[in-house]
Parts: structure tokens; sequence; C-alpha cells
């Protein structure tokens, strides 16, 4: 395992992460139950990765209860526990963005409690509530980082012009950003207040910034295992860039992808994260899985790196095919 740090994030994280969506069980990852989520952290422990990236709106806190079961026995210091808060959810589980002091409050203590730890190395604020002032979510986090539950803070699809205001306290950034979707204007038809190649990375490698790059295989299109007529029936079904044409178009690129792995005996997954690995600011890539094999998949990118020329052949096939957002 290779690992890095930063500065404003100081802990040596695996720069493969797990994240931890895919532990919120079958009614949101359909090939995802508990047993093979527990054997998947343990093997990821195994494997030498320490950075566990979840959050409360998982599963509407499964996801947090199976990582907190699935870390019991291991040493709390030997790993790095990153979950969010903002959003919240009723008894329909109807979500809604919340960023109020109060909020922040009650949700780290529910955290804590299905974690099974007292503390969390960095807690992200998930994305932006436009009815709370954001001065007024840091400065309650600040007051969870005196009480020794937060040890550093971080923004999860924030913009620069955010994260600059509030550079003073913040650690880390995480956003959308794979080989495919690069300045993305959306995820989930979400509107995205940021474009993380052309603003973001810029500003991590300036500022000694962790970056955190969420669904690094374009949830599941880089693997190359997706065909033209993938029929998707859990949370992709969502996703309209996973639909019909927009769908063919993406898997018309990896067909590319797929030859050029057979060439220097790789597959795609192992080519698209080893372009994720090649940009140094990123610090920790949050790859999911809901089967062990899969993690063991992405964890083989790390017996190679990519050269130059593999890395240009590469962009010239992604930039030509203008899928690019």
């Amino acid at each position: 395992m290779r690992y890095r740090s930063t500065k404003r994030f100081p802990l040596n994280a695996s720069v493969v992460g797990l994240g931890c969506w895919g532990l919120s069980g079958p009614s949101i990852w359909k090939d995802s139950n508990d047993s093979d989520s527990i054997k998947i952290v343990h093997k990821a422990l195994e494997s030498g990765i320490n950075f566990f990236d979840v959050a409360p709106v998982y599963g509407f806190g499964h996801a947090e209860e199976i990582l907190g079961k699935a870390l019991r026995g291991f040493a709390r210091d030997k790993v790095i526990i990153a979950t969010k808060c903002g959003l919240i959810w009723d008894e329909q589980k109807r979500i809604t963005r919340c960023l109020k002091p109060e909020s922040v409050f009650k949700e780290i203590d529910e955290s804590l409690r299905r974690l099974g730890t007292d503390y969390v190395d960095l807690y992200q604020l998930h994305w932006p509530d436009p009815n709370t002032p954001i001065e007024e979510t840091i400065d309650a986090l600040l007051e969870l980082k005196k009480a020794g539950k937060v040890r550093f803070i971080g923004l999860s699809n924030f913009s620069v012009d955010t994260a600059r205001r509030l550079l003073e306290h913040i650690s880390s950034m995480q956003g959308l950003y794979n080989m495919f979707e690069r300045n993305a204007l959306s995820y989930h038809n979400i509107p995205l207040e940021y474009r993380t190649e052309r603003e973001v990375l810029p500003f991590c490698e300036e500022n000694d910034l962790a970056f955190l790059p969420y669904s690094p295989l374009m949830q599941g299109v880089l693997t190359g295992d997706i065909d033209y007529n993938e029929k998707f029936t859990d949370v992709r079904a969502a996703n309209p860039k996973l639909v019909g044409d927009n769908l063919r178009k993406y898997i018309a690129i990896v067909e590319k992808l797929k030859a050029i792995g057979s060439k220097i005996g790789k597959p795609v997954n192992e080519i698209a994260m080893n372009w994720l690995i090649k940009h140094r600011p990123i610090t920790s890539i949050i790859a999911g899985a809901t089967k062990p094999e899969q993690l063991e998949e992405n964890l083989k990118a790390l017996d190679w790196e990519m050269d130059n020329e593999l890395f240009n052949e590469i962009e010239a096939i992604v930039l030509e095919s203008g899928i690019l957002t």
C-alpha cells in the first residue's frame, strides 16, 4: 500500500481508501449484504487500507453501523474514519440538506454511537445548505474539535469560493472525479457548484489540502463489466448518465480502453485507478465495493504505475471522444 498526506491533512492515508456507500445494504446497492460488507472491511485492513469514508445517509445509518461493527477489535489509532453531516431524513426517508449547528451536534453524536468510537478523524460537510450561513456551521464544528469529537474538518461537494473563505479551518475537499467526469456539471441530476479538474485540484495542491475523489470508476462503468444494454435496479438507476444513449457513449470509450488494456495485460478498472493515482493532489481514492473480490481487483492497481506514454495515449482517446464533462 502507498500512503499520502498533506500539510493541512497530516495523517498518512492509504492512496486507495474504502468508500462505504456500498455497505448500505441491498435496498441501496443490489449486491450489498452485511456479511460481505464486514469481509470487505477486514480485507481492506489486511491489505493496508486505513482510510474509510462513510456518511450517516448511506443506508440511513446502516453503513456507519456496519463499519463500526467491522472495526471492533482493531486498534482505533490505526484507522482513519471520515464521516459527514448535513443530510438528514424523516420517517419516510425523505432527505433534506441541513447544516444548522443544532443538527450538526445531534448528527455527530449519532454517528459516534453507530461507529462505536468517541471521535472521527475527518468530519465533512456533505453538501451545501443554502439556508444556513456556512460560518455558523464552521463555528459548530470548531466546538466539536475543541470537545475532541472531531480531529479535522473537510468539505464535500463545495465550491472553491467557499473553500477559500474557510481555508483556515479545513483540511480536505471531496468531489466527483474520474477519467470520464472531470468537470461534471451534475451528479445524479444534482447540480455541482465546482469543477474538479479545472478548479478544485489546483486549489488543493496550492493550499496543501487533501483531495478525495468519489465515484472513481463512475459507478461501475470503468470496471469494463457493464455493457450497452445494462439495466440498473439499484441506486444507479437514478443516474441519467447511466441510461440509454448516455451510457452507450461511455461504453464505446471503455471498449477502446479495453483494447489498450489487452496490449499491456491490465483490465480497465486498474487503468482507471492508476490514472487517478497519477494525479498528485489526490490523497485517497474513495473506491467502493459490494463484494470482497471487487476490492481485490481495485488493489491490483497498486502493483504497477502508469507511465507518461500510456497516460498520453489514454488522454488522446478520451479527449477526442467528446464525452468529457
